[in-house]
């Protein structure tokens, strides 16, 4: 037998996730023309900024020119206009020239100025384009397939998809909780049976198929507020870390999710606890060493122990081996799991070489 002890055990639950990058970016071309080189390896992961095709500059090039072109040309109108207005104001308190040859001069002037203007932003809109022919990753993260080909005419009505690019590290993991199984949580908590983890506290642990570990834990960082009809859900988000980029988008994952504390809960060795039709049960030794059976609420299992939340009391012994000669209602004799223990480790001590793992 063993003795329970009530005790606070973290609340968790095992749950199934999908995975999702935390940023992903479509990269585009933004300005028409022939895509001429691919300078990215696809699947190898980029840096922010990093080039990762080329379109053919030699049209947004010669635009350049011609932006330029027309910068120096409104520049040398404007001052000409500039010279004309300023003689024709020294000449006019003269009275050599009419006022309205003053107010041609100066509107000519000033519309001259708003031309250089014009193309001062059409030589930055040049530039802009041009630098738009070397097509940059905008996040850093792994790069994709390559979705058009070497030669093809990009960006002609909108801008055309060329890859996209994933951070991996770390990696959401996208949830989906029963709405029952939280209303039930917040009425325990407000009893206080169950203390709960504060915003972005609660901890996630990604487990293999058998529950094992799988990786370093990550914290659940966003709860819905809106329950899906279709599902009867909330959606749950969290971050797990991935520095291995072993862990890939659209994966499905087993997530244990510690969502707080069970303020005073039994930890019960699963051997210990039986089943019939109308739910678990454990069996206990009660007065005059007589076999009491008792019925348990099990919300969860913790290791290789059941997490009890009612049906027994502090220091009662529960029955975990020889379960199936114990009968209820009949005497029987208690022995302590330190006591089976020592007469292991004393037959084990006491057996011939090369017998010890015969029985």
């Amino acid at each position: 037998m063993t003795r329970v002890r009530a005790q606070p055990i973290p609340l968790s639950r095992d749950l199934v996730g999908r995975l999702s990058p935390v940023r992903a970016s479509d990269v585009r071309a933004r300005v028409a023309g022939v895509l001429k080189r691919r300078l990215y390896e696809e699947g190898s992961d980029v840096r922010e900024g990093q080039v990762l095709f080329e379109i053919d500059p030699a049209p947004l090039r010669a635009a350049l020119d011609a932006a330029e072109a027309g910068l120096a040309q409104a520049e040398a109108t404007a001052k000409n206009a500039h010279v004309l207005a300023e003689r024709l104001r020294s000449v006019a308190r003269a009275g050599y020239v009419s006022r309205t040859d003053v107010d041609n001069a100066e509107a000519s002037e000033r519309s001259s100025a708003a031309a250089v203007q014009q193309a001062r932003a059409n030589l930055d809109t040049a530039k802009i384009n041009l630098g738009y022919a070397y097509v940059r990753s905008p996040i850093a993260g792994r790069a994709g397939q390559q979705r058009v080909t070497v030669g093809a005419l990009v960006g002609q009505t909108e801008p055309t998809l060329l890859t996209t690019v994933e951070q991996l590290d770390p990696m959401w993991v996208n949830l989906d909780q029963p709405a029952s199984e939280f209303l039930e949580l917040q009425r325990a908590a407000a009893a206080g049976k169950v203390t709960l983890a504060e915003a972005n506290r609660a901890r996630l642990q990604l487990t293999t198929p058998d529950g094992a570990p799988l990786g370093a834990p990550g914290t659940l960082e966003f709860s819905g507020v809106v329950v899906d009809p279709a599902t009867g859900a909330l959606t749950l988000r969290g971050t797990v870390p991935n520095p291995d980029r072993s862990l890939l988008p659209g994966m499905f994952v087993n997530v244990r999710l510690t969502i707080g504390t069970l303020n005073s809960a039994f930890l019960v060795p699963q051997a210990a606890v039986l089943r019939d039709g109308q739910g678990a049960y454990v069996l206990v030794i009660g007065a005059e060493n007589k076999v009491v059976q008792k019925r348990v609420t099990i919300p969860a299992s913790s290791g290789t122990d059941w997490i009890v939340t009612a049906g027994l009391e502090n220091n009662d012994p529960v029955v975990v081996h020889g379960i199936q000669r114990a009968m209820i209602g009949q005497a029987a004799t208690p022995v302590t799991q330190e006591e089976i223990d020592r007469r292991e480790k004393a037959a084990q001590a006491n057996s011939p070489a090369g017998e010890t793992g015969s029985q």
